[in-house]
């Protein structure tokens, strides 16, 4: 057995085995949270409300967005350190990146004082006590990949498989003790668990790398490099972030609340399609960045990649044409959600066009090529002022021309399929221009 698997090994290449190995020990993990999604959320949050779970962790993770630009600034220097074993200057930078997060997280408390109020009410949700938990959450989850991304470097791809085994019935426990009591708020304290616990266990997993004595690092020369690629992924960040944001809050403000809800269930099921592609996307990054040091073509391994994601999603999408709506009677509250089966497979195409688009994004980040915000900087800002003008024209309505306002009442997105049909356009344009200005 040993020496079958040396063979295979041997024959896909260290890119595909890690990505093999991977994806079948973090499917056990993918259970558990398809149990959670698909189950114990739907159990114990209403329908009226369930469709403000996905524009709740958004707004969240938008609040955290300086902490996410800052550890993904590092990233690639995290690769350079971890490859070439400074291991003390490693450690010194990742110091300095969890200081920083706890700065921004005390900004963020501050700007969620005047902000979360209002959001709350635009998404029709009253439990104003959750404002310090999803801040908490995202703080968490944007902090802990600086410890994964260190493993990734090293290629320490067994244990990382261990630690999202280990991390998923965790989340699990804690979500069955809080959720009975607050559903949203024990929610999000499940949300909190999972990134806490990575921390720790990846921390114990570079414990001999990290066991180095921290060396001096920062300087004005090291300095004045990031903080050129702090404003860069800044304005990558807060573009995605406010597309991302407006587009699960007008979800969730314009349809009504079983249209929200329904949608909610969809994309549960859309995001199994993403099994593959959070795998491809983990193990590609030091590969891609090996590739465009070397001077190498890093478009056959990303159209391998993409290959392989798309007949995956493929492969998801297609049952539930015929088993979408049994299976969505067996959930709770399933026979209010049946209707919305033939959202499924639309969503995982939509899913199978934000994966696509996701590594390619890996790679040129990985390559530190970065052309590509030229444009999508600007879609995504468009996208998310274009939504919210053909879905709120209302309040502006008696400013407007007769004849415009027509127009955008003719063309107001008031339906789950409408919608569906504009993330469906929007996606496929990022794809198509990211494949046309993708870098060699």
């Amino acid at each position: 057995m040993k020496r079958f698997l040396y063979r295979l090994h041997e024959k896909l290449g260290d890119f595909w085995w890690y990505s093999l190995m991977l994806f079948i020990a973090c499917r056990a993990a993918d259970l558990l949270n398809a149990f959670v999604g698909l189950w114990l959320v739907p159990k114990y949050v209403a329908p009226s409300e369930l469709g403000a779970v996905m524009p709740l962790a958004n707004f969240a993770n938008f609040l955290a967005l300086p902490v996410a630009v800052f550890a993904n600034t590092f990233r690639n220097e995290l690769t350079r350190l971890t490859v070439s074993r400074e291991f003390g200057k490693l450690k010194t930078l990742m110091r300095g990146v969890f200081v920083s997060a706890a700065v921004f997280l005390f900004i963020a408390i501050v700007a969620s004082r005047f902000m979360l109020p209002l959001f709350l009410e635009r998404i029709r949700i009253v439990e104003g006590s959750l404002g310090i938990l999803i801040l908490f959450a995202a703080f968490v989850g944007t902090v802990s990949p600086i410890y994964l991304n260190a493993m990734q470097s090293l290629k320490k791809f067994r244990q990382y498989s261990m630690i999202n085994v280990i991390a998923a019935p965790i989340r699990l426990v804690a979500m069955l003790v809080t959720m009975p009591f607050r559903a949203l708020s024990g929610y999000f304290v499940g949300q909190s668990v999972t990134p806490i616990f990575n921390m720790a266990a990846s921390v114990f997993c570079l414990r001999k790398e990290l066991s180095a004595k921290p060396e001096p690092y920062w300087n004005k020369t090291v300095v004045r490099r990031f903080l050129k690629l702090f404003l860069v992924f800044a304005a990558s960040a807060l573009a995605s972030g406010i597309s991302s944001l407006v587009e699960t809050t007008v979800l969730r403000q314009r349809l009504p609340d079983l249209d929200s809800a329904g949608y909610y269930m969809a994309t549960r099921f859309s995001e199994i399609a993403t099994f593959l592609n959070a795998t491809l996307v983990f193990t590609i990054f030091p590969f891609t960045a090996e590739l465009a040091a070397k001077g190498k073509d890093m478009r056959p391994l990303l159209l391998k990649a993409s290959a392989a994601t798309l007949a995956f999603c493929g492969l998801v999408a297609v049952p539930f044409f015929f088993i979408g709506e049994p299976v969505l009677r067996l959930l709770p509250h399933g026979e209010q959600y049946s209707a919305y089966w033939w959202a499924i497979p639309w969503q995982t195409g939509i899913t199978a066009l934000a994966c696509v688009v996701g590594l390619y994004t890996t790679a040129a980040i990985s390559a530190e090529r970065f052309g590509y915000l030229k444009w999508l900087i600007p879609l995504n800002l468009l996208n998310a002022v274009l939504l919210l003008c053909v879905t709120g024209y209302g309040y502006f309505v008696s400013w407007l021309p007769p004849s415009v306002a027509n127009f955008l009442a003719v063309h107001n997105i008031t339906t789950l399929p409408a919608m569906l049909w504009w993330l469906t356009g929007i996606g496929v344009l990022r794809l198509a221009l990211m494949i046309w200005k993708c870098p060699k």
